[in-house]
């Protein structure tokens, strides 16, 4: 699995505005600006992410973007699945060589790893909550059973 821009940029995206609930509402080329990237990109992922319902858009001279529901309630499955509208391309059937061989009425050994394999991210996705992602990098990586480094 490769983790594209679209979904990097939309876990930071989201996890802007957790850090700035208190301000109400940030502009998305406030955001872009704020954490260097593309201002197209940025606008592109946050009107996803509206339409998944985890941020909010507000028009105005004070409007802006605003996480529709509180962090702790937004997983990072949720927020890559709106950004990259998928969290595990399983190539065999977005992209079969042979629909013969790769058709789902033939029979395939490999699909289910890949499969197993969707499902295992997938979960792993939903244990992580956007509040998790608001502690420093030693908490978040107990957090999702990783070794904390050591300085």
């Amino acid at each position: 699995m490769r983790i594209t821009t679209w979904a990097e940029y939309g876990v930071i995206c989201a996890l802007h505005l957790a850090r700035r609930t208190e301000e109400g509402p940030v502009t998305g080329r406030d955001i872009a600006a704020r954490e260097r990237l593309p201002g197209d990109y940025v606008e592109q992922i946050l009107l996803r992410l509206r339409r998944a319902g985890i941020v909010q858009s507000t028009r105005g001279a004070k409007g802006g973007y605003a996480l529709a529901r509180p962090s702790e309630t937004i997983t990072v499955r949720e927020i890559i699945a709106a950004a990259e509208l998928v969290t595990f391309d399983l190539h065999c059937d977005t992209h079969p060589l042979d629909a013969e061989r790769c058709s789902h009425s033939c029979d395939c050994s490999i699909r289910p790893v890949w499969m197993m394999l969707q499902k295992r991210i997938d979960e792993v996705l939903d244990g992580v909550r956007l509040a998790d992602l608001l502690e420093a990098e030693p908490q978040v990586r107990e957090r999702v059973g990783l070794p904390v480094l050591q300085g």
